[in-house]
């Protein structure tokens, strides 16, 4: 069994499923094209510190992330491959980044100053990637306007700043129009070849999840998966990854309801006829989504029973009417394979109106999560 009798909800994560989901993506670019595993927002919230332990045996080329901290707390954990920061960074938090021998990704030239002057402070040198805004808006220099940049690099670039790589971020990758990947594509390769000549600035890149599965074509040097190492659809047409978690929950109320009877918040689910209602020890404070109620379901004993009534912030109660053996103490799978049954996380995503990211790393800290590819549900 993956926990103890004790626990009242929790998340099993799958080491080996996430190796074979990295295996995936490097079948699919081939051998020669680096992998930068993304393990930003604590791993997809399923933990960067056991997500380290799975990832770096499979060799990645290093490990990316969206924060300065975050990168602290890899260095903490004992990574010592780069560490490429995806996210523009606070003007204050250079120095930090230079401490820590993590490479930021530079997004505008008064971050670029900023980072020079660190390293001159700090009397070290640091590695950057630049940035292209191709169409996603969100980040990057302008691609449109590289007359007008690009000429400025030569000046602030000096022998602390090693500049490493320049990438871009596909907005529609996981989509089907693959003209937006080709158009993003043209852009970052015009807007290089403008660039100013500078040794070591050989990684071009561009691929996330989406991108790596479905134009591999486009790799570059390097791919930056994140989702889909997870167990997340990456985007339509795609392949199915193997699942990596599964959120479960006790069973810690058995209920005889009589015709009549309501359950939740606001009373929005009346018993028809005699149902058998089973109170789980799970709800959104846990991260399970309020919208799942009277939609969603759960697997209990391999089959499947419907959420019933509002979902509350610490108990989520099932319809166990057709689950007769259900006893107290069985488990609840609300995402995730049990028994020979199992709820995607993309069908909880679209119980709830959202995306499959937002699912896992919306998971809280009260469910601790337990990395064993030994589980016995």
């Amino acid at each position: 069994m993956s926990t103890d009798e004790r626990a009242r909800a929790w998340v099993d994560v799958s080491p080996s499923a996430l190796q074979e989901n990295l295996q995936t993506i490097r079948k699919s670019v081939g051998p020669e094209v680096r992998i930068l595993p993304m393990v930003k927002a604590d791993a997809y919230g399923l933990g960067v510190k056991e997500a380290f332990g799975a990832l770096e045996p499979m060799d990645p080329w290093g490990y990316g992330v969206a924060a300065v901290e975050e990168g602290l707390e890899l260095r903490e954990i004992g990574a010592s491959r780069p560490i490429l920061i995806c996210s523009p960074v606070p003007m204050e938090s250079y120095i930090d980044a230079v401490e820590s021998g993590l490479t930021p990704s530079v997004s505008d030239l008064d971050g670029l100053l900023a980072l020079r002057t660190a390293c001159r402070d700090l009397g070290r040198r640091a590695r950057f990637h630049l940035e292209i805004d191709t169409g996603i808006g969100r980040a990057g220099l302008d691609w449109r306007r590289v007359a007008e940049w690009g000429p400025k690099l030569d000046d602030i670039v000096d022998s602390s700043l090693i500049w490493e790589g320049c990438y871009t971020h596909f907005h529609s990758a996981d989509g089907l129009d693959e003209g937006s990947l080709d158009d993003q594509w043209r852009r970052l390769q015009e807007t290089v070849a403008r660039l100013p000549s500078r040794p070591g600035a050989s990684f071009v890149h561009a691929c996330n999840s989406p991108g790596a599965l479905r134009r591999a074509d486009l790799a570059g040097d390097m791919v930056r998966p994140g989702i889909f190492l997870y167990g997340g659809v990456a985007g339509a047409g795609l392949p199915a990854p193997t699942p990596v978690a599964s959120l479960r929950a006790r069973i810690v109320l058995l209920k005889e309801a009589s015709p009549g009877s309501t359950v939740g918040y606001g009373s929005t689910h009346t018993a028809s006829g005699p149902e058998r209602w089973a109170t789980a020890a799970i709800g959104y404070g846990d991260g399970l989504p309020r919208l799942l109620g009277n939609l969603g379901e759960g697997v209990v004993r391999g089959k499947r029973a419907p959420i019933i009534g509002r979902i509350s912030m610490d108990v989520t109660v099932l319809d166990v009417t057709g689950v007769p053996d259900t006893g107290l103490g069985d488990v609840v799978t609300f995402f995730g394979r049990s028994e020979g049954e199992e709820i995607s996380v993309e069908e909880v995503a679209d119980h709830a109106q959202t995306i499959n990211y937002e699912i896992l790393t919306g998971l809280t800290r009260r469910v601790p999560r337990i990395w064993t590819d030994d589980v016995g549900y």
